[in-house]
């Protein structure tokens, strides 16, 4: 397995967990509106503080594809 082929797994992987824990995230919000709570181990802000982490990094391994391709095709 190629270093480009591991890059987009990550990102991949990265970008499918960040929308998880924001639609979790606002699920859990919606809840505490109605009085429930699904989730009691964190706060919503907190999972959605994690799913801007794992966008961030999913925009510096996009950037970094972006700047080796650019490299090899001037």
């Amino acid at each position: 397995m190629n270093i480009q082929k591991l890059e987009s797994w990550v990102s991949r992987l990265f970008f499918a967990g960040a929308f998880l824990l924001l639609v979790v995230a606002l699920i859990e919000r919606i809840g505490h509106v109605y009085g429930y709570s699904f989730i009691q181990v964190t706060k919503v802000f907190t999972m959605v503080e994690m799913a801007v982490v794992l966008l961030v990094f999913v925009i510096a391994i996009q950037l970094r594809a972006i700047r080796e391709e650019l490299k090899r095709n001037p």
